[in-house]
């Protein structure tokens, strides 16, 4: 009786022991949300004294496709649509409200160590992430327009942002669900520099240092 007992148990806990190890494929789903921590640099001449800007957040769908490379060391990719992300008036200009909007869409690989046993239902983990940060689609608002010294009568002030290369450290955690089934939720903080433009000029140099955090329910394959 005793032995059929252990049998019985060493069978409900089975399907955990195969859920993170060496060669797993893991796919997920959730939300992504990104919070910049903005230090902005000052608007070049012409302009007012001390202009600067402000970045607000974005939350978006997104997947992460995941490979065990061994029973602690994985690589992930997440895929998404990137970040919309309005832009504001800061310093000298912080009450004239929105100025722009500008898209994120980065392109990132991870790495991952996950801590404990691949049996444990709850595995923390460690990340470092490489991504290139392409920002497309800056537009200033008609408040731009109406603000910047140097726009053309009857024009608009057009707005570009250098794209560039960033660094992500970060925790996640892992809980496994039953044999195939997961839950992910990870914060990252992108270490994040960049200069923005506009058609009449000037620049502006900005740390954005975004916080991305995610939540997302995952199948082991």
């Amino acid at each position: 009786m005793k032995k059929t007992f252990l049998t019985l148990c060493l069978a409900a806990l089975a399907p955990a022991l195969q859920a993170q190890t060496a060669g797993s494929w893991l796919v997920q789903g959730g939300v992504a949300h990104a919070a910049p921590s903005v230090q902005s640099g000052h608007l070049s001449a012409p302009s007012a004294a001390a202009t600067q800007i402000d970045v607000g957040a974005d939350t978006q769908p997104m997947l992460q496709l995941t490979r065990m490379l061994d029973d602690h060391w994985a690589v992930a990719v997440p895929l998404g649509r990137g970040f919309t992300h309005a832009l504001y008036g800061a310093g000298a200009i912080a009450n004239v409200g929105q100025i722009g909007t500008v898209s994120a869409q980065p392109f990132s690989v991870f790495g991952q160590y996950r801590f404990g046993e691949p049996q444990a239902r709850w595995r923390p983990y460690a990340l470092l992430g490489l991504s290139y940060v392409r920002f497309h689609d800056a537009a200033g608002s008609a408040t731009l327009n109406g603000i910047n010294p140097a726009n053309p009568p009857g024009g608009s002030t057009g707005l570009s942002i250098e794209s560039r290369w960033a660094l992500s450290p970060g925790l996640g955690l892992v809980v496994q669900l039953d044999e195939r089934w997961f839950v992910d939720a990870s914060w990252s903080k992108t270490y994040l520099k960049t200069t923005a433009t506009l058609s009449t000029g000037q620049t502006l140099g900005a740390t954005i240092n975004p916080s991305i955090t995610t939540l997302g329910v995952g199948l082991r394959f």
